[in-house]
């Protein structure tokens, strides 16, 4: 299990005894990577978890913030396991989290994701997350995000890739195709790696019955103008390295579209940009440009690393286009929601 932390002594200690009271018998390694926290977090691992939790903690310390992807793929290749899962350290796991996440790959070697019931820490009865959905300019959302948890999601089933964070990851795919893109730093990552693998021919199950509660935002801040940028420039670097050309050639098309179904969310009070007032809606639109400014020097880059596709495609781009198409968010769901 890899949590990885920056600055959030707190929530990470939280989230660390709720990984202590995992219910499972099998042999488990929890390895926090913390990005050169100044806070203590590091030193709160060692004085409470090393030598006095159920299961042995591993801390790699690292002297700067190196980012959600880089501190994982440290993880990755410094352990060996079948499986690999991912826990936010704004986030807590029930005790059958792990052995729910693990049922996913019984008998199935085609699953190389599963991902869990993610519930709104301060209102459990409401979905975070419950799996993924994708617009299609590339932007992607929780499925569910922001819904009563009434028992819709509570069937095993295939969705588009897991939430990154509470995931589980089948090792042979890692190796295969790799682990996270570390120039996407953090934001959409998870949606990168899933796609990759969803091209690769893996798939991925929705396991309900393994359950977190995530305080949402709390890395950067659900108002964070940086949030704002990274979200934004990612998702043109998602959509450049991993869409069907055919998608690709519509992207400004979709992204306009969402702009304006987003807008006139905002004059109502509602969907992302609707939590920001006055000013701040300027404030939106120039964090969006600049999220945009800052994709265009790494377009060659992730156009090398589309030709390095080939290598692992199993699908189509008629098959992505198919896979993106099943599991899309409308219009009005993008724009609508506030995640």
């Amino acid at each position: 299990m890899v949590v990885v932390n920056w600055n959030r002594c707190a929530l990470l200690r939280a989230c660390l005894r709720s990984l202590m009271a995992q219910d499972t018998s099998r042999d488990v390694e929890i390895v926090v990577v913390d990005n050169g926290s100044v806070d203590g977090s590091a030193m709160m691992v060692d004085a409470e978890f090393r030598d006095d939790g159920r299961f042995p903690v591993r801390l790699i310390r690292n002297g700067e913030n190196r980012g959600f992807c880089a501190a994982n793929n440290q993880a990755f290749a410094g352990s060996r396991s079948e499986f690999v899962a991912l826990l936010n350290n704004d986030a807590e796991a029930e005790a059958g989290w792990l052995s729910g996440l693990l049922e996913a790959f019984e008998g199935r070697p085609d699953v190389g994701m599963a991902a869990s019931r993610v519930l709104v820490y301060e209102d459990p009865k409401r979905i975070d997350k419950a799996g993924h959905l994708m617009y299609l300019d590339g932007q992607n959302r929780g499925r569910g995000s922001g819904a009563l948890d009434s028992g819709q999601y509570d069937r095993v089933e295939e969705v588009l890739w897991p939430d990154g964070c509470a995931a589980m990851y089948r090792r042979a795919m890692l190796d295969e195709i790799g682990g996270f893109d570390e120039d996407f730093f953090a934001y959409a990552d998870d949606a990168e790696l899933g796609l990759r693998a969803r091209i690769a021919g893996w798939t991925c199950l929705y396991m309900p019955a393994a359950v977190v509660r995530h305080r949402r935002g709390e890395t950067l801040g659900l108002r964070s103008l940086r949030r704002v940028e990274l979200i934004e420039r990612n998702r043109v670097l998602l959509a450049t390295k991993l869409f069907p050309w055919s998608l690709l050639w519509l992207n400004c098309a979709f992204y306009f579209m969402r702009l304006a179904a987003g807008l006139l969310a905002a004059l109502r009070g509602r969907g992302e940009v609707g939590r920001f007032q006055g000013m701040g809606r300027w404030r939106v639109a120039m964090a969006l440009l600049r999220g945009d400014l800052q994709a265009i020097p790494m377009l060659p880059a992730m156009l090398r690393k589309r030709s390095r596709m080939r290598s692992i495609r199993k699908l189509s781009p008629r098959a992505v286009r198919q896979l993106l198409w099943r599991h899309r968010i409308t219009l009005a769901e993008i724009s609508e929601q506030a995640v």
